[in-house]
């Protein structure tokens, strides 16, 4: 069979096997070069990043040519439909010096009217590749580094040391890239001497890949590696030692192995968000003292994780220097009635938080939080041995495992009378429902309708609800609320992406529907 010219690639050669390509906005690496019998001409085997892009496992009628992870992670493309991205000093021509010059290569016309660009040329001078410190190439298709020096004879790494600022250099290689790692790394430490911050999203790297190139980066301050292969974690020997930000977010770790980075001695900053968290235990300190890990962490993101129990809320009040934390989207939260309710139950049982969620902790709102902390839970402190007279307050083991911080809250504000304390239902579904009337009070002739509904039902589903309820399709409803608590004010319910329990709807409450 007769090769055609669209079979043929000039640049493909024998080191295209283990490049990173591009085809059709799908990336992938290459595992094979050569014939697939009884085609002729030369193909590329593909490993796709989404094993979902590809259709086999390497194998053509019978015949392997290269293997893959998944079972539909491969296929065979011509070279002439691949891209091989370009390597890193093009990437930062195109980016920092083309696109600079498209923009103030000329002077800007209106009318008939030539306008000086002032103050351009200090951008340009910024943008020089030998001033560059801070390089961002993210979806530039980055192939490779480029000639031997090249980088060293082009941008600011080639400077003696001597000559170099105190700017630190941030690089950003984040999404899609895959990197080959040196057999010597810590030979390369002077290549990254000054840089303080990396971006490794997306690049498929483990947590052994990461600590064999940690000797390169001495001085590094802030890793961000959120989206990688990272299942378990192993403690830094005499690498990272400098690391203040770690980002390890959308990585499905092991949680048993999380207290091996506890030791690293800067770290302020982790974000554990979405990584299969449920619990986290500090077992060299008891309830009430500090644990001697993570001495240095300030912030910490555990959203979208399986925390389900109170007590690991209770594990971070051992955290000697967390200030701010954030936990959105637990099941936790969603054992309280609504969100602020569960807000005050983490202010309560975390004594130094200064942000929560993203929101400050004011002083007017810990004490209303410890208060109302007191008296949720003083029936079950005073059913487990607690008394108002100090001598004869002593709550058994199992109550203060469950609420370490109870006798601190006590002595600061004293014991609640009894008529305050509130008796605490069961966690049950039926708990979580809240009875709505909703009333249309521009329409007299319709009746209130009462249902019950759970407070993290989304508003937008709401509406689905009385669009069939109310037997009104395709019109825009508009909601509002009112209650007994706020006699006389109706509060609009304006976003559709957010839950009933957002606005504070509570059981008994009536929703207003409105339409045009």
């Amino acid at each position: 069979q007769q090769q055609t010219s669209e079979d043929q690639h000039p640049e493909v050669s024998e080191d295209a096997m283990g490049r990173r390509v591009s085809c059709d906005g799908e990336r992938g690496t290459v595992r094979y070069v050569g014939p697939v019998l009884p085609t002729a001409g030369v193909w590329l085997g593909v490993e796709w990043d989404d094993p979902e892009r590809g259709k086999h496992e390497g194998s053509h009628e019978g015949v392997r040519y290269f293997t893959c992870r998944h079972l539909t992670g491969g296929s065979f493309v011509r070279p002439k439909k691949a891209s091989f991205g370009v390597d890193y000093v093009t990437a930062l021509k195109q980016r920092y010096e083309v696109e600079l010059q498209e923009v103030i290569g000329e002077d800007l016309k209106i009318s008939s009217k030539t306008v000086m660009m002032v103050g351009f040329e200090d951008v340009k001078q910024k943008q020089r590749l030998e001033n560059l410190t801070e390089i961002g190439l993210r979806r530039c298709e980055v192939s490779g580094p480029g000639a031997e020096n090249e980088i060293r004879n082009t941008t600011c790494w080639r400077r003696s040391l001597s000559s170099w600022t105190e700017s630190p250099v941030s690089i950003s290689l984040c999404s899609h890239n895959r990197l080959s790692t040196s057999s010597e790394p810590s030979r390369l430490s002077p290549a990254f001497s000054r840089v303080r911050v990396l971006s490794l999203n997306s690049c498929a790297l483990t947590w052994t890949q990461v600590l064999h190139c940690a000797p390169m980066w001495q001085q590094l301050e802030e890793l961000y590696l959120a989206d990688n292969h990272i299942t378990e974690l192993l403690r830094p020997e005499c690498v990272l030692q400098t690391l203040q930000v770690l980002d390890l977010s959308s990585n499905h770790i092991a949680q048993e192995t999380v207290l091996d980075i506890s030791h690293l001695p800067c770290l302020e900053k982790l974000n554990l968000s979405r990584s299969g968290l449920s619990v986290i235990q500090f077992s060299d300190a008891s309830a009430g003292t500090s644990t001697a890990l993570f001495p240095a962490l300030k912030t910490l993101f555990l959203d979208d994780n399986n925390i389900s129990e109170w007590r690991v809320v209770n594990e971070l009040e051992k955290l000697p220097s967390l200030l701010h934390l954030s936990c959105r989207r637990n099941p936790l939260l969603q054992r309280e009635k609504n969100l602020e309710t569960a807000r005050q139950i983490i202010i309560a049982r975390l004594s130094r938080l200064e942000l929560l969620d993203m929101r400050q902790v004011l002083s007017d709102e810990r004490r209303g939080a410890e208060l109302d902390y007191c008296k949720m839970f003083g029936l079950d402190w005073l059913k487990a041995g607690g008394h108002s007279d100090p001598e004869k307050n002593h709550p058994n083991t199992e109550f203060m495992s469950e609420h370490p911080r109870f006798l601190a809250l006590l002595q600061k504000y004293g014991a609640p009378d009894e008529g305050e304390l509130k008796e605490q239902k069961p966690f049950a579904l039926k708990n979580q429902l809240l009875t709505i009337t909703f009333v249309c009070p521009e329409d007299s002739e319709r009746k209130p309708i009462e249902k019950k509904l759970p407070g993290s039902m989304i508003v937008q589903k709401v509406k689905g609800l009385l669009h069939r309820l109310l037997k009104l399709p395709g019109v825009e409803l508009k909601l509002s609320y009112t209650c007994s608590k706020m006699s006389g004010r109706e509060i609009e319910i304006d976003n559709d992406l957010k839950p009933l329990e957002f606005y504070s709807v509570e059981d008994g409450d009536r929703i207003l529907v409105r339409w045009s």
